[in-house]
């Protein structure tokens, strides 16, 4: 569906000047228009004269405001990737002293701060979040909409998909939320601070899914050495194309998001309008050919 729009529409406020065309003093309406005197003073063309400089003004004002035309639908389209975030919620991701800045703040907490800084960059990549406990959902299906996301985020916290880690659970639900998605490139950032111990899917499954489906996994381990199970998520990352990393602090942890960032860049972000338009060379024509025909009939008016 074509659309059309003006770029700068304030412009049109200049319209107001018209007005002067017709009662302003003439030493302003020398300032605002200095070349009237080019045209005829003539009694049978004065008043159409004036017309068709209002029109001419009219015409000008509009190019000023940068008509455009547009498609709706193209607008829309994206050329980035599907994007899953796969959070695990288990009560040990409630541990606080992750950070030494933010010592009260929770494992948690710090992973969903870094997560909304992180997506403010997804200018084309269309985004999920999964989390996983005891069992496994999708909180934020897929969307282009990142502010939606970063406020989904808040809503989720600890112990809300159980208490235990089932990391084939988590895995497999992303796969699910990312088949809803077209983009050709599938990836899933794998969160967690601890060892599968729950669940209804292995890991060993769902990895082979993964690879049936091309969907690259990178992981993440939070916490110290020996804390989470850095062997497995080494095994689903290399079995994928993806790449493992360890987190034992928060600073960490940021540099892991900073290195995914360039192992993953975003798109370049997409113009506002795709298959624009731009039509201000009508109306410009418009006033130029309206101005000629002035100066034709002052030429006329004197040479009879």
């Amino acid at each position: 569906m074509t659309h059309f729009e003006f770029e700068y529409p304030y412009a049109f406020l200049l319209l107001v000047l018209i007005f002067c065309i017709y009662k302003c003093p003439a030493v302003i309406k020398k300032i605002i228009f200095p070349h009237t005197h080019f045209f005829g003073k003539f009694t049978s063309f004065f008043n159409r004269e004036k017309l068709l400089y209002s029109i001419i003004f009219t015409f000008l004002v509009t190019t000023l405001a940068s008509p455009i035309s547009y498609d709706a639908k193209l607008s829309q389209e994206r050329n980035g990737r599907d994007l899953a975030f796969v959070l695990d919620t288990s009560g040990s991701m409630g541990e606080s002293g992750y950070s030494e800045e933010d010592s009260d703040k929770s494992k948690f907490d710090i992973l969903k701060s870094l997560i909304a800084s992180f997506i403010t960059h997804r200018y084309d990549d269309n985004v999920a979040v999964v989390v996983f406990g005891s069992f496994a959902f999708c909180s934020v299906p897929l969307t282009y909409d990142m502010k939606a996301v970063s406020f989904l985020l808040d809503f989720l916290d600890v112990g809300i998909a159980g208490e235990n880690t089932a990391i084939g659970d988590g895995i497999n639900t992303a796969l699910d939320t990312l088949q809803k998605g077209h983009a050709k490139e599938k990836v899933i950032i794998l969160v967690t601070d601890g060892y599968q111990n729950s669940g209804s899917v292995s890991v060993k499954a769902a990895v082979e899914r993964a690879k049936k489906e091309h969907v690259k996994i990178y992981t993440i381990g939070v916490g110290k050495p020996g804390e989470y199970d850095a062997a497995l998520l080494k095994r689903i990352a290399k079995e994928t194309g993806g790449k493992m990393f360890g987190a034992k602090d928060a600073k960490e942890l940021a540099a892991v998001y900073a290195e995914l960032d360039r192992l993953e860049p975003s798109p370049i972000r997409s113009q506002n309008y795709l298959n624009k338009h731009m039509l201000f060379a009508y109306p410009l024509v418009l006033a130029v050919l309206l101005l000629l025909y002035l100066l034709y009939k002052r030429g006329a008016a004197w040479s009879s």
